[in-house]
């Protein structure tokens, strides 16, 4: 795994939002049925999802995450050197979502601003880009805009996969601190798995045709298009065994810390089942382990910042934490931070309501 290390960076805030609408296992019923639904609930262990309405996409989440953040933290606008989004459900093919979220949040045009196309590694490999951008000091402070929403690529037939995925945006600020203590990363890639989490058409390499819109019964009785999301639980739940205890202990070394120097675990969310079998492997404190999917289902990217947000948000900002972050999933792509939080802000959790996203959609139009 590549090992790499951001010296002088310090993360100043996290901030989450989530639409406000809800579906929760009497949804799943209601396709699924009762009996299905409930074993579907125990295994994945998510009880409530948020899910966009129509018309709302992930910039918009990600855009109520950085008002509320630029806000409690007080940093002027024109004091932000770069915007990065990370996601893999953006507004459009072209252009790029940064570009968007840069003129909805009125930064200078002195800002640098990309987007990255990845999904539940993401905000591991974002915090790594940003902190990289960082730490030789050319830029001073850094806005990473990550989330997804997942739930408008997925069949809602689709048992292997709609009752388990949410919706959710997030603000991370980064900024130099010459007295911040190092960000240690580990990283790696293997895209021999990419047909096993995938969604096979729609873009360049298998265009939009009627044929590929259509849904029709797949494996086990799911149901999708060859445009909906694609997930072989099976090929995912291996992948998963064979590279994130590795990913843990190599992270853990690189940063010379031991599990019991950590105040918290913090892995991509991707169901019960899977996370408590690695705990239990890796012998994880149940103390040390963080849970949060079972309010929120997977939300791909936004995964590990939601959590953190949602654990720590009552927490005094002098607080110092030591986080292990431990991204993994689709690509195959896999990325560890070992991170002391220190002074970090963490704002409640942003519920947005459908109409106030609509008409701040209409507005940005």
């Amino acid at each position: 795994m590549a090992i790499s290390r951001s010296l002088g960076v310090r993360v100043s805030g996290i901030s989450s939002a989530i639409p406000e609408r809800t579906l929760t296992v009497a949804d799943v019923a209601q396709i699924f049925g009762a009996v299905e639904a409930r074993k579907i609930c125990e295994n994945t262990g998510v009880q409530t999802r948020h899910i966009v309405p129509d018309g709302v996409c992930t910039s918009d989440l990600c855009f109520a995450a950085a008002e509320r953040l630029i806000a409690e933290i007080e940093w002027e606008r024109d004091s932000i050197d770069a915007l990065i989004f990370v996601s893999q459900t953006p507004d459009y093919v072209m252009p790029a979502t940064s570009c968007s979220l840069h003129g909805r949040l009125g930064l200078s045009k002195q800002c640098a601003a990309f987007d990255i196309n990845l999904g539940c590694s993401g905000y591991v490999y974002g915090l790594w880009v940003a902190s990289q951008l960082l730490a030789p000091g050319n830029v001073q402070r850094a806005l990473l805009l990550v989330g997804d929403t997942v739930s408008r690529i997925v069949s809602p037939e689709d048992r292997s996969a709609a009752p388990l995925f949410g919706d959710a945006g997030t603000a991370t600020a980064l900024e130099c601190d010459p007295d911040a203590a190092p960000i240690v990363f580990s990283l790696g890639t293997d895209g021999s798995g990419q047909d096993h989490l995938i969604v096979p058409a729609g873009c360049f390499r298998k265009p939009h045709t009627s044929e590929t819109s259509k849904r029709s019964e797949r494996e086990k009785g799911n149901i999708r298009s060859d445009e909906d999301l694609y997930m072989n639980g099976a090929e995912v739940f291996m992948f998963t065994l064979c590279e994130v205890p590795a990913l843990v202990k190599s992270t853990l070394k690189a940063a010379n810390w031991t599990l019991e120097s950590v105040d918290g675990v913090i892995m991509h969310q991707a169901n019960a089942f899977m996370l408590n079998h690695l705990a239990n492997r890796l012998h994880i404190p149940t103390d040390k382990f963080v849970l949060a999917l079972e309010a929120f289902g997977n939300t791909s990217a936004a995964s590990i910042p939601l959590a953190i947000t949602h654990t720590w948000s009552n927490r005094s900002p002098n607080q110092q934490l030591r986080l292990l972050l431990t991204g993994f999933g689709v690509g195959w792509s896999w990325a560890g931070a070992a991170m002391t939080c220190d002074k970090m802000t963490l704002p409640e959790l942003v519920v947005v309501p459908d109409n106030a996203l609509s008409e701040e959609q209409r507005n940005a139009a």
